[in-house]
């Protein structure tokens, strides 16, 4: 099992000798720069896993206050929301070729909470449309979330389901990717702090799997560092 955080909470030395992976998350706000993505790649010791969270222009429609952090780009009407359009798609291909040099294990798409449920055929054909290495791995918020067995229905496609175990359970998926949110009320509490407890419960329901445990808390590092003792004690 890969423990690790989306970004780096702390420096990247600091973090590649005390974890195993990290979710690149700036890939999300602005499209890759190849050269950063080569310099990462060299630099980190053998085996380090790096995951990117896909650029919000394929997953996030026009108006997402997301768009704020983003330089360079201006999203039309047929962005987002995982649909098979053109723009997303040719979209796809730049950010797959500028990303390449990192050799991401997996693809995270993150969509919002506006997206609704009648768009999952859609999404299941834009997945259908796009090729390359590595696993694609989806998590849905919002109504399109709680289709009664999206997770067989992803992983009939082959995609994975990205859900908190703790809050969840574990999911059919072709590659188990966990991101753990925070616990409490909403789908995110970034401020939560994980309890000897909560990291026991995390245990027992991923000791037995191959996959992936990605922390996304104010406390993601101190918490990945104290999971990964366990797990592996």
């Amino acid at each position: 099992m890969i423990v690790g955080t989306c970004g780096f909470p702390r420096g990247r030395k600091e973090v590649y000798k005390y974890l195993d992976g990290v979710e690149l998350q700036e890939t999300f706000y602005n499209m890759p720069d190849e050269e950063k993505m080569g310099r990462l790649a060299e630099e980190a010791p053998p085996g380090f896993a790096f995951t990117v969270k896909v650029f919000q222009g394929m997953t996030h429609p026009a108006g997402s206050p997301t768009y704020k952090r983003t330089k360079g780009f201006s999203p039309s009407e047929n962005h987002g929301y995982l649909r098979p359009t053109r723009e997303n798609l040719e979209l796809w291909d730049e950010f797959k070729r500028r990303v390449a040099p990192l050799r991401p294990r997996v693809y995270v798409f993150q969509t919002p909470p506006s997206m609704k449920a009648d768009l999952l055929r859609e999404a299941l054909e834009f997945f259908k449309s796009i090729s390359g290495e590595g696993v694609y791995a989806w998590e849905p918020r919002g109504d399109i979330a709680r289709i009664e067995g999206l997770d067989s229905i992803l992983a009939d496609a082959g995609v994975s389901l990205v859900v908190d175990p703790l809050k969840r359970g574990v999911p059919k998926s072709p590659v188990h990717y966990f991101r753990l949110h925070g616990l409490g009320k909403g789908e995110v509490n970034y401020r939560y702090r994980y309890t000897d407890e909560d990291l026991r419960r995390l245990l027992d329901l991923v000791k037995n799997l191959d996959g992936y445990v990605m922390f996304n808390n104010v406390y993601m590092f101190e918490d990945a560092v104290r999971f990964k003792k366990l797990l592996t004690s």
